[in-house]
């Protein structure tokens, strides 16, 4: 792919300062161009790159210095943006899979919208429902009674229990089980445990993504639901009857217990854990590594284990990074106390 940074600029709304000719035929980071190269800049920690970049030309905003005469600018309100609006454009590869593969196994139940693609050794049971222009990779395996919306992306290897219903423009990534049994059993009194059955199913819902080795388990009874346009990574774990509000993004290794609710534009950190049975408000940002051991009914930011407001949180830390120094004032002052109850104690004996 070769473009004029016209081309972008036109695109993305931006200020061309420099060769408006300048050709373009790939795009990297600021730190690995390359002539040829279009990147971008909007964190002021990357502007150290910008006097030694290859790259022909970089997108970012009127903050930075614009004093290379063999460098081409272009200057927009959001590099990040726009970095990633040209991407879109220009530099994404379209995925070929097309027709159903011979190879498929497709219960004659099933009704498959206009230019759905069907891949390699896929198996779609009994009474499902796949919308148009949806794309089911390789070794997935769809089973009875779930379905499928418009234009949606299933990668390879994944796995869609009974029941699951997913709406359009969904892509779900490789490796991904929805819909498994929820983590739900009774122990017995004389030791060992009862399975309790998992007859609920998923849902999710319009704009979601879900990212690799996800695991959303199917509700005890009624649903565990994804709701639109809730983004999901790798390795998190959603249980039974957990509900994901609007918008809410969740980073990796995030595990969340069963029955909890979460709100609408919510931020979840890496590897954060949260308890069962609670609720969490819309807006609420939870940062890396936190557990979230109670409901939190406000907006707002929250860190910790257990998860306390942010900046109560970082006065404790605080504290405890202070512990030692703590430790040798409270010596100090327990020495001092001591000395000041000898002298008072010699001096009442003397007027005694």
């Amino acid at each position: 792919m070769k473009i004029k940074v016209k081309d972008v600029a036109d695109l993305v709304g931006g200020k061309i300062i420099g060769d408006e000719e300048c050709i373009i035929s790939n795009v990297s980071k600021i730190q690995e161009s390359q002539p040829g190269d279009l990147t971008f800049l909007y964190l002021p920690a990357y502007q150290k790159h910008l006097s030694t970049t290859r790259a022909s030309a970089v997108l970012l905003s009127a903050k930075f210095p614009k004093d290379r005469t063999d460098l081409t600018y272009i200057e927009v309100d959001n590099p990040n943006n726009a970095f990633q609006k040209v991407i879109l454009q220009f530099f994404t590869e379209s995925l070929d899979l097309e027709g159903i593969d011979n190879t498929s196994d497709i219960d004659q139940s099933v009704t498959l919208g206009k230019n759905t693609a069907v891949g390699k050794n896929v198996v779609i049971e009994k009474n499902c429902a796949i919308g148009a222009g949806t794309k089911i990779f390789h070794n997935t395996v769809i089973m009875r009674n779930s379905t499928i919306g418009s234009n949606v992306l299933i990668y390879p290897n994944v796995t869609l229990r009974e029941n699951t219903v997913v709406g359009d423009n969904v892509i779900i990534h490789s490796n991904t089980v929805v819909g498994s049994d929820g983590f739900g059993f009774s122990p017995r009194k004389e030791g060992g445990y009862d399975k309790i059955p998992q007859i609920g199913n998923v849902i999710i819902e319009n704009d979601v993504e879900i990212g690799s080795n996800v695991s959303i388990d199917r509700a005890a009874i009624g649903s565990t639901i994804i709701k639109r346009g809730a983004k999901i990574d790798n390795l998190v774990q959603i249980a039974h009857n957990v509900i994901i509000g609007e918008n809410t993004a969740i980073s990796a290794q995030t595990g969340i217990a069963g029955s909890t609710i979460i709100g609408k534009n919510c931020i979840f950190g890496g590897q954060v854990g949260i308890t069962g049975h609670i609720e969490i408000a819309d807006g609420v940002l939870i940062g890396a590594q936190s557990g979230v051991s109670k409901s939190i009914t406000k907006a707002g930011k929250y860190f910790g284990y257990p998860a306390k407001e942010l900046g109560e949180s970082l006065r404790q830390e605080a504290h405890i990074r202070s512990l030692p120094e703590y430790a040798l004032k409270i010596k100090m002052l327990t020495k001092k106390i001591a000395e000041l109850e000898k002298i008072i104690n010699q001096n009442n004996k003397g007027n005694s």
